[in-house]
């Protein structure tokens, strides 16, 4: 297939899978803890598993990517992500359920920088904002869709048949990607330099921070704004339908902020001024009593953001650089994702409240727009041309 826009359903399905596959602990959640006797906090500590091997992987996952190919490494690591929910379907020992847990997320972190590889070299130069919004939103998607599915599987069920489900579905995604070919233009040979220079390496950088501060700020909604309804008096499914608006509204604002941002020519405007608007909205929700208006909002706004933000490492790395360049840009993002959450709870525990772990989003997500600003800095002063040398034995 050398349609590019077929390309990305094929990655989007594909990252789909994560997603899916992310989602399928919480989904059976109860089922888990009647089966092996655990509690809320074993159960939080094999969801954060899946995202744990992120901080090690990304980067590696990059230069693997780059040595073996596009299709084998992902290929590679949809059988790891089986593998993982095979094993968690079939044991009955909570130790194998962490360690398929890990395996699973193993697969997902080499897959998820691959495909953003995959996805730039496809669209760099080309609607690239509004092609990463898209490939972006993949993951409400899957999360979306294991929620209306996964539950009544557990149920009828158990969940071994919850875990059978995610493996059968990365599966089909190594059928998927069996149909992807490479663009003409990244056909460049294995041996090319594959090094950064500094100012690509600190521009990805700041980017790869961007993308994590943004998604801290972002994840603060979903981990701790049930918690924050619940101590207003709401009931938890009650707290969770209404958190639940800012997800199904992101699915429809991520696209529409990539359309803007590639049809106005002016992502990073775009991306600072609703990044603004989701840091008062974020800080203006426990101060608030017009809960489901501040959550609309913050659901329309906070998806605008996200394909420029993506798109950035596309403005500093050639086909030779992108595998690196993506696993550094992730290994940021997930170090990000690892230890937001948990400064959030500390800081929630030790000011009494939810509602602290919400402020401590709007920080991160304000902190968002200087950094945007120091990226095209960077750029900036990537393109000035440096002093001319003299050849030697010239006159000066």
């Amino acid at each position: 297939m050398r349609n590019r826009w077929g390309i990305l359903a094929i990655l989007f399905v594909v990252r789909l899978t994560i997603a899916f596959q992310f989602q399928s602990v919480a989904a059976v959640a109860p089922l888990l803890q009647q089966t092996f006797g655990v509690g809320l906090a074993d159960i939080g500590i094999l969801i954060g598993l899946y995202f744990t091997p992120g901080v090690v992987l990304a980067l590696p996952g990059g230069a693997i990517g780059r040595t073996f190919g596009d299709k084998p490494t992902t290929i590679a690591a949809l059988l790891l992500m089986t593998a993982g929910s095979l094993v968690m379907a079939v044991t009955d020992v909570w130790g194998w359920q962490m360690a398929g847990r890990l395996a699973s997320g193993a697969g997902g972190v080499l897959l998820t920088v691959q495909l953003t590889k995959m996805g730039t070299d496809w669209f760099a130069g080309k609607e690239i904002a509004t092609a990463m919004a898209i490939f972006v939103n993949s993951w409400p998607a899957g999360v979306g869709i294991s929620l209306l599915v996964l539950p009544a599987i557990g149920t009828a069920y158990g969940a071994g048949a919850v875990f059978l489900s995610a493996g059968a579905l990365t599966a089909i995604g190594i059928v998927l990607i069996a149909f992807y070919q490479p663009p003409p233009t990244t056909t460049a040979p294995a041996a090319a330099a594959a090094r950064l220079d500094r100012p690509a390496l600190l521009a990805v950088i700041v980017a790869g921070l961007i993308w994590g501060l943004y998604n801290v700020g972002f994840a603060m909604i979903f981990s701790f704004g049930p918690s924050l309804l619940a101590e207003r008096g709401w009931g938890i499914a009650a707290a969770g339908s209404a958190i639940s608006v800012v997800m199904w509204l992101s699915v429809l604002s991520v696209p529409t902020g990539g359309y803007l941002a590639d049809r106005f020519k002016r992502p990073l405007t775009l991306a600072i001024v609703a990044s603004l608007i989701v840091a008062l909205l974020l800080a203006s929700l426990p101060r608030s009593d017009a809960v489901i208006a501040i959550l609309v909002l913050i659901g329309l706004a906070s998806g605008f953001p996200a394909g420029p933000i993506m798109s950035l490492p596309a403005r500093v790395l050639g086909p030779e650089t992108r595998a690196i360049g993506m696993g550094v840009f992730y290994t940021l993002f997930y170090a990000a994702m690892m230890l937001g959450p948990a400064v959030a709870g500390r800081l929630a525990k030790w000011g009494g409240g939810a509602g602290v772990a919400l402020d401590l989003g709007a920080l991160t997500v304000m902190a968002c727009p200087p950094l945007m600003w120091l990226f095209e800095r960077i750029l900036a002063l990537r393109r000035r041309p440096g002093p001319t040398i003299p050849a030697a034995g010239s006159q000066s």
